[in-house]
């Protein structure tokens, strides 16, 4: 079970094949556009839910939950919550803060 707040990954299909422009390679025109986005849960779910986190620009994006607490494997370590809120806050000093 992942909770309201959880940083996870979803999974969407942007464009199914058929949708996709004949101005593409024809391999890559059998296959559909997928996207694979990371953000913060906005509810609690399950994993194969179809839910929507918020990225850590702030868009909002809809998809499949397929994995709580992501992390990179290229041996950076695991995933730390707290460089959420550290990136969210260098944002704000960036763009003004308060002012």
């Amino acid at each position: 079970m992942a909770k309201k707040g959880d940083w996870v990954r979803i999974h969407s299909i942007v464009l199914k094949a058929e949708e996709r422009t004949g101005k593409i390679p024809e391999d890559t025109q059998k296959c559909d556009l997928e996207m694979w986005t990371k953000g913060s849960l906005l509810a609690d779910a399950e994993i194969g839910d179809t839910v929507e986190v918020e990225t850590a620009v702030g868009r909002i994006e809809k998809g499949t939950l397929i994995e709580v607490g992501p992390y990179y494997t290229h041996s950076y370590g695991k995933f730390v919550p707290e460089i959420i809120e550290i990136d969210k806050q260098l944002r704000k000093i960036t763009k003004g803060g308060d002012k």
